[in-house]
Parts: structure tokens; sequence; C-alpha cells
């Protein structure tokens, strides 16, 4: 069907339908207006008293048809009850008398035959005919209604199965569900975004810029010898914007470009992914040079054979199987480039990720302090901003976040300035709104008894003096203990980006996490349960300093971590080993708290003074930390920009930070934002 026809919404079915319509109203106009019907059988008994009817006609036992003579005509012109009048009315349509009387009139309904024929024959002597009619037009539609309902149920129900005829060629009828289903954008179609809309990620943008040029202008490269690159994928953290390059792929190259994701291969029945690969690339060849783009490939490119025992023939497998062979088999596939995108590259099988299949494997990693700058200035163009925002500040102010966080952050900030009645977006409305995304929104009235709001006081000073005396803890922006989402208190800080993290600056950071329950017990005397998130963040930090970084002594220079994910059921260690790992862990926590406890008693009068100050204003920043305890000494070091860019590590390098899901650096790119604050909460251990 062509594309004219597609637009048009036009279809055969129409017809047969309209036909169908118009034969069953002319059947019904052309029964009603043939001849005049009547309900009451005294009417006609009237009429035969009254020598007015020619002859009487008995239908198939249940209705009788008559004509009137010119007595009878005359009747029903002058009486003016009973139904007399509805009958001259019809007669009066007829032009002459002669016509009149052949008109028929029918009895709808005679009741018990015996008894109409008993009133006419004996008690007036009228002799009446009978006569058999069959009606073939309703024998035929009561024969065929029930198959046309079946007919029709089963023809939606199958349309709903296959996808409804959506797009992409793919579905429309019970033998096209094994087409793709991709997007097309071709001749002119386009996704309206290009490369100048993409912020930030410049590495990763070269090399994207680089495969249209090939596809632009193969000659430049061919003429020297070299190959266009088969494939590339996106690696990264959710939101960082690989998506958002592959549009921009879409909007900018000049070639056909194909789009869907990893789940649109999947189907209830077996080999239609595998059908659909296979359709999809047939496309792509007959409109070579082309791109394919497959999002979130995950959904059908895990590693093969984990599974086997559950189910002998996998369909996802035999779909990851015609990928392998169509992007790079026996056959050519010349001028056909594949992008892929997903965040789980670790659960991809090895075969997929080779090169020829995959020559690049582009890593979008989360946007550093100039990268979010220049996303703020992207999704800062439709608001309407107070004079002189400094966009350098609000790039400082959101450390871990990705590009999709920005979006929501200033979307968010626009909402609470219309909430407040405002004509433009204000600074103090997208510090609001950090707040409302890394703590939650504010619940100012949570019963909280004066001894808890106490509590809470004492331990968030904890968390700030600690980290505004120690050189190498996060500089502290603000303390609160107004309740939000969770927590009922919480402090926000400025982590420094680090490529790296030193063990010094590991364990000021666990002093720190661990400095609000050890003012508790320092001024109370007692502990609450009110320490649990950090207690959790702490004792995932100390495991991943001895198990993992290897940065203790007594276990040594070793590295339990497994990047494959292979290990998942069975620990890599002895039961000494983790015997060991447990007394370090307990014993760098312990030693931490220690330090806490002792930083806080030689700091106590000034611990006290910050906490009342808080039970006052429930507010404090970095200006009020400054009045008690003066200006703190240790300023973030130094960022060096390198003129040439940083080699990446190799895959058997060691794991990142954010690879073990810790809060072992500050600037961890697969956290969410919301781990750059530390907050507390009410719930017990237990409860979890």
């Amino acid at each position: 069907m062509s594309e004219d026809k597609k637009k048009s919404g036009f279809s055969v079915y129409w017809i047969y339908a309209l036909a169908g319509v118009g034969f069953i109203a002319i059947q019904l106009f052309y029964s009603a207006e043939s001849r005049i019907t009547i309900d009451r059988k005294q009417t006609l008994f009237e009429l035969v008293d009254s020598s007015g009817v020619e002859k009487i006609t008995i239908i198939n036992d249940q209705r009788a048809n008559f004509q009137l003579n010119g007595r009878g005509i005359e009747l029903v012109k002058t009486f003016k009850k009973g139904e007399f009048p509805k009958i001259w009315k019809q007669l009066k349509k007829e032009p002459s008398i002669e016509k009149q009387k052949k008109t028929e009139i029918v009895l709808e309904s005679i009741g018990d035959l015996g008894n109409f024929e008993n009133s006419l024959e004996k008690e007036r002597g009228f002799e009446c005919a009978r006569d058999t009619e069959t009606d073939y037009f309703g024998t035929i539609l009561a024969y065929l209604l029930p198959f046309g309902i079946i007919f029709l149920i089963w023809f939606f129900v199958m349309r709903r199965m296959t996808g409804g005829g959506g797009s992409g060629g793919g579905g429309g009828q019970i033998f096209n569900i094994g087409k793709s289903k991709a997007q097309l954008y071709d001749k002119g179609k386009s996704t309206n975004v290009t490369f100048k809309d993409v912020a930030g990620l410049q590495g990763a943008k070269e090399e994207i810029v680089e495969i249209v040029e090939f596809l632009k202008n193969p000659k430049k490269y061919t003429d020297i010898g070299a190959k266009i690159p088969k494939g590339a994928l996106l690696v990264g953290p959710p939101g960082t914007g690989k998506t958002l390059l592959a549009k921009a792929v879409a909007g900018e190259a000049k070639v056909p470009f194909f789009s869907l994701s990893g789940s649109d291969f999947v189907e209830m029945f077996v080999g239609v992914g595998a059908s659909r690969v296979r359709d999809l690339f047939r496309q792509a060849k007959e409109k070579a040079p082309s791109i394919i783009f497959i999002d979130e490939i995950d959904a059908i490119g895990r590693a093969r054979g984990k599974n086997n025992g559950f189910n002998s023939n996998d369909e996802r497998e035999n779909t990851l199987n015609q990928l392998l062979t169509e992007m790079d088999g026996f056959g050519t596939n010349s001028g056909v480039i594949i992008l892929a995108a997903t965040n789980r590259a670790d659960v991809l099988d090895s075969a997929l990720m080779r090169a020829g299949r995959f020559d690049r494997q582009i890593y979008v990693d989360m946007p550093d302090i100039n990268e979010r700058k220049e996303i703020f200035q992207v999704h800062l163009k439709p608001l309407k901003l107070e004079e002189g925002l400094d966009i350098d500040f609000l790039a400082k102010q959101t450390p871990g976040f990705s590009g999709a966080d920005i979006a929501n952050l200033c979307n968010e900030a626009a909402l609470i300035a219309a909430r407040k009645e405002k004509k433009k977006v204000a600074k103090q409305d997208f510090l609001d709104a950090v707040d409302r995304i890394v703590g939650g929104l504010e619940k100012k009235n949570k019963i909280i008894t004066k001894d808890e709001k106490k509590t809470i006081a004492i331990h968030e000073a904890g968390h700030a003096t600690i980290s505004w005396l120690l050189e190498y803890a996060n500089p502290l922006v603000k303390v609160t203990i107004v309740p939000r989402g969770q927590s009922l208190g919480a402090a926000w800080y400025l982590p420094e980006e680090r490529s790296i993290t030193t063990t010094e600056q590991l364990l000021d950071q666990m002093c720190s996490a661990l400095a609000g329950r050890a003012a508790e017990e320092l001024v109370f005397s007692k502990i609450s349960t009110g320490a649990l998130s950090d207690l959790e963040k702490v004792t995932k930090q100390a495991y991943a300093m001895v198990s993992i970084y290897g940065l203790n002594k007594r276990v040594g220079n070793v590295s339990f971590y497994d990047s494959q994910g292979r290990d998942a059921f069975t620990k890599p260690y002895s039961d000494d080993t983790a015997k060991v790992i447990d007394q370090e862990v307990s014993m760098l926590i312990e030693s931490q708290y220690q330090r806490a406890l002792k930083i806080l008693g030689e700091h106590r009068d000034k611990l006290e003074a910050l906490a009342e100050k808080l039970l006052v204003d429930e507010v404090i920043f970095k200006e009020n930390l400054e009045e008690i305890f003066g200006k703190r000494q240790w300023e973030p070091a130094e960022i060096v920009e390198e003129s040439q860019p940083a080699v990446e590590a190799p895959e058997d390098a060691a794991p990142t930070p954010e690879d073990t899901n810790t809060d072992a650096t500050p600037n961890s790119s697969t956290e969410d934002p919301s781990e750059d604050s530390e907050s507390t909460t009410d719930e017990a251990p237990s409860d979890q």
C-alpha cells in the first residue's frame, strides 16, 4: 500500500460496509413505504361489518392482508376515530380510486388463528383466503449474521495480536508478523534534532560526527584504503544522552535511518525475532548507505548459554544469533552502519562486542562541570530567567547530575517559580529545585517531639562540624532539620570532582558520615536509629576499601571485584579471608568513629552552639558555620585541564567506585544525585 493511501486512511472494507448498510436500509424503507399497517383487529371487524372490505388473505397464519372497496374508502374517509384517520392519510397519497382500492392494508398480528377465522367466517360470513410468503432477506440475514459477527471478532483480535497495522510495515496482518518494526527516517523526514542540540559529550560527539562524515563523504576515506566502521556501541549510565546522540545522527545524516528498540524483536511467536532481524537488514541493504539504530540492545544481546537448563530453545538467543550473522556473517553487508545504545554493556555477549561488529565502543560518561554548564545553556533557553543568573554557579551546585537530571531540574525550577506567582525564574528557584530533587519534598507538618528535634539538630550539627574541620571532607553548603522525603534532617555538600581518590580522602569522608551518631553519644550518652543511612554508606565504603581497592595492609594488594558478574553466587575467597575482611572492616569503621568522638569532644562548645542555631533557624548555611568556626582553612584542589585527551583504562583495569555502587568518590557517575547529601532517617535497621 502506498504512503498516500496510508495517509488517507481509505480501505476497501469501507465499500463493503456501505453496500451492506445501503442494502438493509433499502429493504426496510421499501417494506415500510409499500404497505399500510394497523394494530387493532377491531378496525378490520368494523370495516367488514360495514361491507367495506374487498378480500382478506391470511399470510403464514400470523397476519392478515386486506383491500378496501369503494364503500370502505368512504368509511375511512369520514370516520374520525380509531385507526381510520391513519389509513386515510396513507390512501390520500394514491392519485386514483382504483389505486386506492388495490392498496394493501396489513393487520400485523391476528392473534389466535381459530378465534380470528371464527370471528370472520361464522359470525360475519366473510370467507378468508390463505397464503404463504418467504422472507428471503430475513432468512439469509439470520444465517449469515452469526458468521459475520464471528469473522469480525476474529479479524479485530488478530489485528490486536499483530500490532494493529502499526508503522514500519510490521504486523498489520497475521502474515506480516515477521516484518521489521523499525521507524524509517528518509526522504526529508527528520527528528529535528541536530548536533547543536547536544551539549557536552565532546569526545562521544566527535566520533559520532565522524561516522556521519563517513556516509556523507566516503571517498575521502576510501581513497587512502580506509574502511567504513561497521558499527558503534554507545555505552554509559542512564540519562547521559545516548539516545539523544542517535536522534542527532538521524537529524544530520542525509541517508535512511532505521530506529527501533531491542524489545521490538521480541514476540510471542517462535522465530519472529530472527525473521524481523532479517527483514530489517534486507530493507537497510536495499537503501544503502544507511544507518540502523537499536536502542537498549541488551534486551536481545545478553550473553548466551547462561540459562540453557531452563529453556532448551531460547527465542532470544535465536534472535541474537541472527543479528550476529547479519552484522558480520558470510554474506556482504556493505553500506550499512549499526548504532546501538545500552547502559548494561557488562551483560552483552562477547561475540557481539568484538571488532567487525561493533568497531567502536563510545563511552558516554556523566558530564563534568564544564559540560554541565553547556547542558544548562541548552535547557535554559526556553525559560524566562532573571537578569544576571550565574550558570557557572548552577553547574557547581549539581555534581553527579546527568543531562536528564539537569533537564528535570530546569523544569522543576520553572514550576516552583510559577507556583510562587513569579514572572521569571530566579536563582533561589533553582536552589529549591535542587533541594526538592536531592532531598525530597518538605514535610513541615510532620509530628516531631522536642527531644527528637534536639537529637536531629545534634546529629546534623555533628556532620557539619566534622566536614568543616577535616581537610578531605566535602565542603558544606547547607544543613537543615526540616523533614524531607524519608529523612528527618539533611546536610548538603559540594563534593570535589576527583578522578582518583586517596585513602586519606576516604577516611575523612567516613569520619564525617559517622559524626552524626558520635555527636548523639557525646551529648546524650545514648544513640538512636537515625544514623541508618550513614551506617549503610560507611559499611559499603569500608568493604570496598578492604576487598576491592586493596587499601588495607592486612588483606594486602588484592581485589575481589568481579567486573563481569560471573561469580554472583560464589565468594572468590576462602572463609578465613572472609573473616579477616570482616574484622578489618569493623576495625576501620570503629577507628573513624572514635576519631569523630575525639574531634567533637575537642569542639563540643561549638557543636552545641551550632545545634542551638539549627533549633532556632531550622536551616543554616556555610556563612553561619564561618561565624562559629571561622574560615575553613582547606581550599579545594585546583583543577588542571589537560591539553591532551586522557588515555582510557584497559578492560582489566581496577574498577572505579561507580562500578562498585559505593560512595567511595563524591562524583560517582552512576549514583543518584541524592547521594551527594547526608540524610538521617527514623527507620530502625530491623525495618529494612
